[in-house]
């Protein structure tokens, strides 16, 4: 059996978010003896694991590449694990592969899923725009797996205190430092990765209308307004995204951030409602994973809402939508 490791930054508490124990649960799925190395301002032990690793202190509490991956490469060390598993986190996905080269390891990114075939770990990933799925094994150890958020439902057994065996970290040259943090305030939150519902934009709520002219404005008061009265996450489109650098009309809270498909975010929502996107086929790879999908178009015919939508509004979105906020409201 190999030995498994689970790697995790902790939340400013020290507890663990939703993707951490999202990978605890892959990690225990292969068996083995399980280690955990935590990592973050405080760290708290984790009952039913073999040993309990940290690296705990003021320096860890930030993302940062370079104290990420001394902490991550002395717990790994210290663990002996052949196998490490962590959250496919924006914090993990920076570090890990340097930490897979500083090893002489191997790394995958991207993981949907985890097992053991023929006697062996595997990992499941998608390939050319989640086109095609693999399944891949590989001799070379340690073997980093970062686990996509979303894919593997949540361990959801106590977490019960643990003794935490504190590994030393060497000193690390910080060339950064961070000064504070600034967040978007609550109502104007528009990426919410455990919210029910995904709601997409698509680049026609920023062309001319019926009468011939762009009511852009508009469209931003009615998509805020239905993001805050549902705490919907939002998505959008390549090309609407795109349009900021092509001088035309955009959405101003619409960022790269809040792209998917292609080369954005592949989100697995149990709902998804999807508006003016007018057979943008980027679009609707990123919107395969989505649960429920709902669409409205204007089109009936379109490439994009045939096959691709479970429920589809042959209506104007504009219209659609102000009824839609008029019953939210009533």
């Amino acid at each position: 059996m190999e030995t498994v490791l689970l790697l995790a930054h902790t939340e400013a508490d020290g507890s663990l978010a939703k993707p951490a124990l999202e990978a605890l649960a892959a990690a225990k799925s292969l068996g083995g003896e399980l280690h955990v190395g935590l990592v973050g301002e405080k760290v708290r032990g984790l009952g039913g694991a073999a040993r309990v690793l940290g690296v705990a202190g003021a320096a860890f509490a930030q993302s940062r590449y370079s104290t990420d991956a001394a902490a991550a490469e002395a717990l790994c060390r210290a663990s002996g694990a052949s196998i490490v598993i962590a959250p496919g986190t924006s914090r993990w996905s920076r570090a890990l592969p340097g930490v897979a080269f500083r090893l002489g390891g191997r790394v995958d990114a991207h993981a949907t899923s985890l097992a053991i075939e023929n006697g062996a770990p595997a990992v499941t990933r998608w390939f050319y725009r989640q086109r095609m799925e693999a399944v891949l094994t590989r001799s070379q150890r340690p073997w980093i797996v970062l686990l996509d958020p979303g894919c593997v439902p949540a361990w959801s057994g106590e977490l019960v205190d643990a003794t935490v065996e504190t590994v030393a970290v060497p000193a690390v040259k910080m060339r950064t430092t961070v000064t504070g943090t600034r967040s978007p305030e609550a109502g104007e939150q528009t990426i919410r990765p455990d919210a029910r519902l995904l709601f997409v934009a698509g680049a026609g709520w920023t062309k001319k209308q019926a009468d011939g002219a762009t009511h852009t404005a508009e469209a931003e008061k009615l998509i805020l307004n239905f993001l805050r009265a549902t705490q919907a996450s939002l998505g959008g489109s390549k090309s609407l995204v795109d349009l900021s650098g092509e001088g035309e009309a955009v959405l101003r809270f619409m960022t790269h951030l809040n792209q998917i498909g292609q080369t954005g975010a592949t989100p697995r929502h149990p709902k998804g409602l999807s508006t003016c996107c007018h057979g943008e086929e980027p679009h609707a790879v990123g919107w395969r994973f989505i649960g429920q999908r709902r669409a409205v178009n204007l089109d009936p015919n379109c490439g994009w809402a045939r096959g691709k939508a479970d429920v589809l509004y042959v209506a104007d979105a504009f219209e659609v939508m102000r009824q839609v906020n008029a019953l939210l409201q009533g």
